[in-house]
């Protein structure tokens, strides 16, 4: 009879513990560093406007056109194993091109960051790439994060900040 009502108890308990729900992760924190894994622009949004409003400036806004720029920035660096601005061309001639009017433009690159935490840290702890984060008159926004599993960086980011004549 003993073991019945402990059999009995243990599965009771046992039960309890399966309705602890489970915490999701902030985006913020999601590693980039699997081909599955998608990049949250309004996380990112909310972040760097946050810090912006902190700095005393607007926020930012997701740009879909912009979106597309930082994508395809951050997958050339990524094929070509490459951190560098002008991988495929300039910011300002990328931006002609595509026949964005933007009025300002700055870009952030950077490689090795695995989050959207750790590569916004890094561009906040970097005086030039702080300045962009907090250039004035900037009000949309573009973010893209690559993998590339057999390069020495691994996720290779992008970030547009720009404002631009009305449409």
């Amino acid at each position: 009879m003993r073991a019945a009502v402990a059999i009995i108890g243990l599965l009771a308990l046992g039960g309890c513990a399966g309705e602890i729900p489970a915490t999701e992760q902030p985006t913020m924190y999601l590693s980039m560093a699997n081909g599955g894994a998608r990049l949250d622009p309004q996380a990112a949004a909310s972040m760097i406007s946050l810090y912006r409003q902190n700095n005393g400036l607007g926020g930012v806004v997701v740009d879909p056109e912009l979106m597309k720029l930082a994508e395809s920035q951050s997958q050339a660096m990524a094929s070509q194993n490459k951190l560098d601005h002008d991988v495929k061309a300039p910011l300002a001639r990328r931006l002609n091109a595509s026949g964005y009017p933007a009025t300002s433009a700055v870009e952030n690159v950077s490689a090795g960051y695995h989050t959207l935490a750790e590569a916004f840290s890094g561009w906040r702890d970097s005086p030039p790439h702080r300045a962009n984060m907090l250039k004035s008159g900037v009000t949309k926004l573009g973010i893209a994060a690559s993998y590339a599993p057999n390069t020495k960086y691994k996720v290779f980011w992008t970030l547009i900040l720009a404002s631009s004549d009305p449409r």
